[in-house]
């Protein structure tokens, strides 16, 4: 019998990773590299080159393609070029690109609006039907999109970026419904508060706000890219084999309060 711990490993999986230079999704996508992934990052940034090759210097290779996931007549090129580099298979597919505007929905720019649902929702859609098909001809495959707890209720000043994660939810469940018996696993992660670089100056601009919200959360504190890490090894994994179309908050509690 097999040691049931060895299910957590990635050792030879191959996985992409969306938005993946920095911030929450480097973090994943380190964590899936650190269980053994061979990991491409995507992103449209230009140190993605630079991330790369920092995440490469111990363990699997690890590669970079830049690419603008709200071109859509671009993706399936894009994808192309992450697929040729992992030698033509894809284990895992971590949907994590995603921008985030404040403001009114009666002023909401038109353009940020589009824009917000191009990347955060249609991207989501579209690299999974793309990766779907490889995974679905393996007849093996883990996609784990990032959600939101906004995907559960909305919030005021972020109409786009509420909607975008509602889809994403829908979207999770709606692919696991068709997908789930063919061997490929569809899941999403639904962050609550987190402390990031978008977040990092409430505590001084805006203290009241953030005492109110940390009031808020059970576990005392905003969640940190590492409380991401070990769910995104877990749902990348076959110790979640039975698990698909569950958006699973990870949020100090905030949602059960």
């Amino acid at each position: 019998m097999s040691n049931f711990i060895d299910k957590f490993s990635l050792a030879g999986k191959k996985a992409i990773v969306t938005g993946g230079a920095k911030g929450l999704c480097n973090g994943m996508a380190q964590a899936l590299h650190d269980a053994g992934a061979e990991v491409v990052l995507l992103d449209i940034l230009d140190m993605v080159g630079d991330s790369a090759g920092e995440m490469a210097k111990k363990g699997p290779m690890v590669h970079a393609v830049r690419g603008d996931l709200t071109k859509t007549e671009e993706l399936e090129n894009i994808y192309n070029e992450c697929l040729e580099k992992l030698g033509g298979r894809v284990d895992i597919l971590l949907n994590g690109a995603g921008i985030q505007f404040r403001a009114p929905a009666v002023d909401f720019p038109h353009d940020r609006w589009e824009k917000i649902i191009a990347l955060n929702m249609n991207a989501v859609f579209y690299m999974s039907q793309l990766a779907g098909k490889t995974m679905l001809a393996q007849k093996y495959g883990k996609i784990i999109n990032i959600a939101s707890m906004t995907a559960f209720f909305a919030s005021v000043l972020i109409p786009a970026y509420s909607a975008s994660k509602g889809g994403v939810a829908q979207i999770t469940k709606a692919l696991s419904n068709e997908w789930a018996g063919q061997g490929v696993n569809v899941n999403a992660i639904a962050p609550g508060y987190m402390a990031t670089e978008l977040t990092a100056n409430i505590k001084e601009v805006n203290p009241k706000q953030y005492e109110e919200i940390t009031s808020r959360i059970p576990a005392g504190r905003w969640g940190r890219m590492e409380d991401l890490q070990g769910l995104a090894v877990f749902l990348a994994s076959d110790a979640s084999a039975y698990i698909s179309g569950a958006v699973i908050p990870v949020d100090g509690g905030f949602m059960g309060k």
